[in-house]
Formats: C-alpha cells, structure tokens, sequence
C-alpha cells in the first residue's frame, strides 16, 4: 500500500484549521494555494502548511486524519505549537 500524509492548513496563526489526507502532499498543498483543494479551504483562504504527518501506509494516515478531526481545537493547536512554534508555512519545507 502506498504511503500517505495528514496535515493542517491554516490562513493565519491561529486561523482557521483545516485537516486533510493525502499520498502526494506536494500536489496537494499547491492545489489548496491555488484555490484548486477542497471548497473548505478556498473559502476560508487557508494556504498555509504549519503541520504535516507522514505514514507508510495510506490506511495509517487515514485513521489519524478521522481520529484528528474529532479532536478539541485546544488539542490541534497544541500540536501544531510543539512542532512549529512559529507557525511557518512549512510548503517549502515539505519538496
């Protein structure tokens, strides 16, 4: 089974978050900076990458993307806080 990614999109630090799954972030994250991803995103201007998983298998990352998304917002940003402090976009990081 191919791999997979779960990452969170935001507008702004402490914006609006966005959770999503994906196997090819790459293409991912540059469809929601084009307003081509989800509606959700276009919406809410969410072009920034301030956090990103990535797993083995496909089924992984989708387990973790359902399980997140029941998370408390205090519980989200939380983890963003711990790995990106700073809440930079991480797109350039991520290629």
């Amino acid at each position: 089974m191919p791999g997979g990614w779960v990452y969170i999109m935001t507008n702004s630090p402490h914006g609006t978050l966005y959770i999503g799954v994906t196997a090819d972030i790459a293409a991912r994250v540059h469809a929601h900076r084009e307003g081509q991803g989800s509606e959700f995103c276009r919406k809410h201007g969410l072009t920034r990458l301030v956090y990103a998983e990535q797993y083995e298998d496909i089924h992984d990352a989708i387990a973790r993307e359902k399980a997140m998304k029941r998370w408390k917002r205090q519980w989200k940003l939380r983890l963003i806080r711990r790995d990106n402090p700073d809440w930079n976009d991480l797109f350039e990081t991520i290629l």
